[in-house]
């Protein structure tokens, strides 16, 4: 089992003037005591189940762009882009940028959006959810013809394009790292099972019910389960121990997960979180 490191509250102690050292450092720091996955969520605006909407919130692929900079060995991608936040080639055109800045480290974290509160404020739409997923996997399809050789034009319900050209293609092969996140047994574990390299799921009771759903998904498109990258995700606060950490994460490994997306809430010093993970990452199975 791998810890990585989530990225979802950024109310430290500091304030904004300090954000930019303070994630210079909490980014290094992670990556010298050997966490080589780093995620940032898509949100515009803090999610409750974090903190109080108006709390701090970085904009995710800016963010990535300045984690990209500061770091060297890990994985980069959000944990997971809203595909009703921006036109598809603009997410794929982004997401080959920073994997060529980045040297190759940089992939996309996509599902089909739930925020309607924050999309209504902000002004992004938001259609009804068989529209969203349909958005989804044309999004996909897009992106994936985008980082291919395919230069044809695309032809889908929601999205046209007139000429796929990408330059320079991403440095990743065959692609970018594509994980789609959410546990919705119909369509989005069905979309992991066609398409993407990882699911990310909730380290919850029903976790281990999911994996068997995906696995059924799989036969019934010919991919092989074993190919998709099983990734978990929860949240640790300021009463968490070492302990609860490794219990969680070794409980996800004994289910098939590989690796554990940890993120921090109500955290307000971010060496605490690199602490925690430092003293963890030995005891994993």
């Amino acid at each position: 089992m791998e810890l990585a490191l989530h990225i979802a509250d950024f109310t430290w102690s500091g304030g904004p003037a300090e954000l930019g050292p303070a994630l210079t450092k909490h980014v290094r720091d992670a990556e010298d005591i050997g966490v080589r996955r780093i995620s940032v969520m898509d949100h515009f605006w803090q999610i409750r189940p974090v903190g109080p909407v108006d709390t701090e919130m970085l904009e995710a692929y800016s963010a990535l762009g300045f984690i990209a900079a500061h770091t060297q060995h890990a994985l980069l991608h959000t944990l997971v882009t809203g595909v009703t936040y921006r036109e598809p080639a603009l997410l794929a055109k982004a997401v080959t940028t920073l994997n060529v800045l980045s040297g190759g480290r940089v992939g996309l974290g996509i599902g089909a959006a739930w925020n309607d509160e924050e999309s209504e404020g902000l002004g992004f739409a938001f259609p009804p959810t068989a529209e969203r997923f349909e958005r989804l996997e044309e999004t996909i399809r897009i992106c994936d013809q985008m980082w291919s050789e395919s230069e044809d034009a695309f032809a889908g319900k929601h999205y046209q394009l007139g000429r796929t050209l990408n330059s320079p293609q991403s440095l990743s092969s065959p692609r970018p790292y594509l994980m789609i996140g959410g546990s919705g047994e119909k369509k989005t574990l069905r979309l992991v099972a066609q398409y993407a390299d990882a699911c990310n799921i909730f380290a919850g009771p029903d976790a281990s019910h999911k994996l068997d759903v995906l696995r059924g998904h799989c036969d019934d498109v010919g991919r092989d389960y074993d190919e998709i990258d099983k990734t978990t995700i929860f949240p640790i606060s300021p009463s968490s121990t070492v302990d609860d950490i490794v219990t969680t994460a070794n409980a996800m490994a004994a289910l098939g997960f590989t690796s554990s997306y940890v993120f921090a809430t109500g955290i307000t010093e971010p060496a605490r979180i690199i602490e925690l993970f430092a003293e963890a990452m030995p005891r994993l199975d």
